[in-house]
């Protein structure tokens, strides 16, 4: 059974972040379990999405419908955890993934585009790392 849509193209975020991740070499954009999710080359790996859940006590969450989640490298994990704006995604369990609301007034879009690039960084081929690199 297909999962239904869960998004929509005028979600808060969902532009701007289309604009950051679309802008990398090879990224691609597909729909699984109804929500937007980037990986970094047709049969690369998924290095973003849109659309989480929080857990908000043993059994209860709710849906952030604008919420970016990305990969995080392990040393930076303990500072992203401390900071209140980030969130650990439902069913990440203890993976690095983490998110954070885009819908919030106070989105630093040069921030998200750092921790996109670097979700990116983590996945990509040799080939794609060496077409964003000649870019800089």
């Amino acid at each position: 059974m297909a999962h239904p849509i869960m998004f929509r193209d005028d979600d808060p975020g969902l532009a701007e972040l289309r604009e950051i991740v679309l802008a990398l070499p090879g990224a691609v954009e597909f729909v699984s379990h109804g929500r937007p999710c980037f990986k970094a080359g047709e049969k690369g790996k998924v290095f973003a999405s849109f659309g989480a859940g929080l857990k908000t006590g043993p059994g209860t969450h709710r849906r952030v419908d604008s919420a970016l989640s990305v990969k995080i490298a392990p040393e930076e994990l303990p500072a992203i955890d401390e900071d209140e704006r980030f969130f650990l995604p439902m069913y990440a369990g203890s993976s690095p993934w983490r998110a954070t609301d885009l819908a919030r007034p106070d989105v630093d879009w040069q921030e998200i585009a750092e921790l996109v690039d670097a979700s990116y960084r983590g996945v990509a081929g040799k080939r794609l790392l060496a077409e964003l690199d000649a870019r800089d």
